[in-house]
Formats: C-alpha cells, sequence, structure tokens
C-alpha cells in the first residue's frame, strides 16, 4: 500500500507548504507595515516642508529690510562725505586758499 518513504515525504511536502504559507503571510504583514511607514514618513516630509515655507517667509523679510537699511547707510555717508568735501571746498575760498 503505502510505503514508509512516501509517508515521510508527504509529511514533508505538508510541512513545506505550511512553512511556505506562513512565510507569505508574514511577508505580507511586512509589506504592509513598511507601506504605513512609509506614508507616515511622507506626512512628516509634508510638515516639514510646511515649516520651512512658514519660517524662510520672514527671514526672507527680514533680509530684505537689512539690505534696505545697509542700502540707506550707504547713501547717508556717500552724501556725508559729499557734503564734508564742500564744506572744506567753501572754507578754503573764503579763506583765500586754492
Amino acid at each position: 500500500m503505502v510505503d514508509p518513504a512516501q509517508t515521510a515525504l508527504f509529511l514533508v511536502i505538508v510541512v513545506l507548504t505550511v512553512l511556505l504559507l506562513a512565510l507569505g503571510i508574514q511577508v505580507f504583514f511586512i509589506l504592509r507595515e513598511l507601506r504605513q511607514t512609509i506614508s507616515k514618513a511622507n506626512k512628516v516630509l509634508d510638515n516639514t516642508n510646511l515649516i520651512t515655507e512658514k519660517v524662510s517667509g520672514p527671514i526672507s523679510a527680514f533680509s530684505s529690510w537689512a539690505l534696505g537699511i545697509k542700502a540707506g547707510a550707504s547713501f547717508l555717508n556717500l552724501f556725508k562725505k559729499n557734503t564734508k568735501a564742500k564744506r572744506s571746498f567753501v572754507a578754503k575760498e573764503t579763506h583765500g586758499e586754492q
């Protein structure tokens, strides 16, 4: 009827089938968890993008403000130098110096 070799072979096939089925289920759970992890990471990156945009706006405005102050200061320095040069020229003319 049934040889012991056939019985052993049948048992090995059944055990391997069960193990492969369990392995497939575990792979399914791992891939589902990986998808959830990637989804959470995507949400974190979206939030990071929003935060950097909100922070960069005021920093950009402050930078523009600082550059305006710097340009105004250089203009005032130029005006100051020009006024000083005119005063010294006028002083030289009134005292008769050339």
